[in-house]
């Protein structure tokens, strides 16, 4: 058996830290404390066997013990391989050959079957972790632009609720400043009735352009509106009811076009700009207590140590500015004291854009120098690349125009339709309608998720909407084609069905199953949605090897075909799992 490529993958998408990798150096552990208590088996997969252990030379040249081959041979000899282990070979220089037990293999594998949770264990310390994500501006239309934090936050919140942490999703929307004494003004002029209705259909991208244009060409309008921004910041009756009713129809229509791409974030995780408009002067009385205040140019500002602008001078974070109101960073200030204060959460991510990163950067560091950010807390500001067009610049519509959010989902489900009638036009009316669903908002999901996040990515139709490749239409028309064989095969599987692992593609695939727990902790450890993708990528395309190389159904041995429909269901329990882990469903039939 040729077991190089399989397990050089396997090993990759884990990081180095895969479970079984972590098995077998537990196994080999004894005969390395026999020589030094704690030594590293350093183990890795390897093309003469299953795995190999390098520690040997490292540990005889620490301790100077001579020929590593001999410190490799008085490991070996302290090890025991029973139900585990094959055999264990020395090799060259002190290398530590590791062939594994298919029968170990195979009750892993059984294991994983048997759980609900098919092998992904829990955190034990359970953190409380806020994630910032979505957050678009109220009365603004959302656009592709908005997708990216919206998609990889919301996989977020899945990945470390799933892995055990308390998640509380914030969606930080614009929704305080400047600009809503002319959305107020205009809304009056509209009148409130036909004004938020036109909000609540989703002309949101019209009524704000509208507003802006009169406020330019209108001194009257643009005088009442800077009157009112005045009445709103003093906290005006009237005022804040017509600001209410201006976010809550721009509210209704942002969360009826997050239902559409089943995100997990609801109206009771808004957390706009305006949720910490009374923490900002805390903010500033803080600061100043601690002796972090600065006046330059007027405005009181924090000068973080190691930011410098591009003469190489200090760069001031203004909380303060002259005319005496405050600005992003007070606000995302105010975010931190509330996050690491009131909520007591022990790690909280902002999931916004790369350019924003020295802001946030400088944010962190004036929490800790505050003293409301200390270790082991931690805010993470998990960015992510622009969204590109196939002219490599920013993703727009032909026009020149930002694509509507609802647009763009509109656009992928019909694509998707199109798709799904010609893979299977047999599907009727309503499944076909819910299977281009399902597609659609996949597709656009899966071709974010799949990307570094750190990355620029291209965006393509053609490619995100393939049934090859690494996209999510071939990962969910593999786990529908595994729950076709069931209904073939017009049963399901036993609870106490022995795996049997006689042929190599079978053990192969069942290592790449073992390797799921680990994916997941990848992607999680990491904030790299991407990790997952590419395992259950990789799962699919060898669970195709397998069912090519073995029957299942026609199986001679009736004990043979119930261990391969064991194995079956497992790769579409765990492919479904981990593409509902990125908030992608997966059809039962396609």
């Amino acid at each position: 058996m040729t077991t190089g490529s399989p397990w050089r993958r396997f090993c990759r998408h884990h990081g180095g830290v895969a479970p079984l990798v972590s098995l077998v150096a537990s196994r080999l552990q004894p005969g390395f404390d026999a020589i030094e208590p704690g030594a590293d088996p350093v183990v890795r997969p390897s093309e003469r066997a299953d795995f190999q252990a390098n520690g040997a030379l490292a540990l005889a040249k620490r301790l100077n013990l001579g020929n590593p081959r001999v410190v490799a041979e008085q490991i070996v000899a302290g090890v025991d391989t029973t139900g585990w282990a094959k055999r264990l070979e020395v090799a060259g220089p002190g290398f530590i050959n590791v062939t594994i037990d298919e029968g170990w293999l195979a009750g892993l594998v059984s294991e994983q079957a048997g759980d609900p949770r098919l092998g992904v264990e829990t955190s034990p310390t359970g953190r409380t972790v806020v994630i910032d994500y979505g957050s678009p501006n109220v009365a603004k239309e959302m656009h592709a632009g908005n997708l990216r934090s919206t998609i990889i936050g919301d996989a977020l919140a899945r990945l470390l609720g799933f892995t055990g942490d308390k998640v509380v999703r914030e969606n930080h929307i614009g929704d305080w400043g400047t600009p809503f004494g002319m959305l107020i003004e205009h809304l009056v002029d509209l009148g409130e009735g036909p004004g938020a209705a036109s909000l609540s259909v989703g002309e949101l991208g019209e009524f704000y352009q509208d507003a802006r244009r009169q406020f330019d060409s209108d001194p009257d309008f643009a005088e009442r509106s800077r009157r009112r921004v005045v009445a709103l910041q003093s906290g005006d009756p009237e005022t804040l009811r017509l600001w209410k009713v201006l976010v809550d129809g721009s509210v209704d229509y942002m969360y009826a076009v997050f239902g559409r791409l089943g995100v997990l974030l609801t109206r009771d995780d808004v957390r706009g700009e305006s949720a910490y408009n009374d923490l900002l002067a805390t903010v500033v009385a803080d600061l100043d207590a601690e002796g972090l205040l600065v006046q330059s140019d007027g405005a009181r500002c924090v000068f973080p140590p190691g930011f410098t602008n591009r003469e190489g001078q200090p760069l001031p974070l203004i909380v303060e500015k002259s005319d005496g109101g405050y600005g992003y960073a007070a606000t995302d200030l105010a975010g931190l004291l509330d996050r690491f204060g009131r909520m007591g959460c022990d790690l909280a991510l902002y999931v916004v854009g790369a350019p924003q990163s020295q802001h946030f950067e400088m944010c962190f560091a004036v929490a800790r120098m505050a003293g409301w950010l200390e270790p082991p807390a931690e805010a993470v500001h998990v960015a992510f690349g622009l969204m590109l067009g196939a002219d490599r610049k920013m993703f727009r519509a032909r026009s020149g125009t930002s694509v509507k959010l609802a647009a763009l989902v509109d656009e992928a489900v019909e694509r998707a339709a199109a798709a799904v009638a010609d893979k299977n036009p047999g599907l009727s009316t309503d499944a076909a309608a819910e299977v281009a669903r399902m597609v659609g908002v996949g597709a656009l999901k899966y071709a974010d998720l799949s990307t570094d996040r750190t990355r620029d990515y291209v965006f393509d139709w053609d490619r995100m909407l393939a049934f090859d490749g690494n996209t999510a239409p071939y990962l969910q028309y593999a786990h529908a084609r595994i729950r076709s064989i069931f209904r073939r095969a017009g049963e399901g599987v036993g609870e106490r069905t022995p795996i049997l692992l006689a042929q190599a593609p079978e053990r192969v695939l069942a290592v790449a199953l073992l390797g799921f727990s680990g994916a997941v902790a990848a992607a999680t450890e990491t904030f790299s949605p991407h990790k997952l993708c590419s395992y259950l990528f990789d799962l699919a395309g060898t669970f195709t090897s397998f069912y090519e190389s073995c029957p299942v159904l026609r199986a001679d041995d009736p004990h043979v075909r119930a261990s391969r429909l064991a194995l079956c269901d497992v790769t579409a329990r765990v492919l479904g799992c981990g593409l509902g882990l990125l908030g992608i469903e997966a059809p039962e039939r396609m």
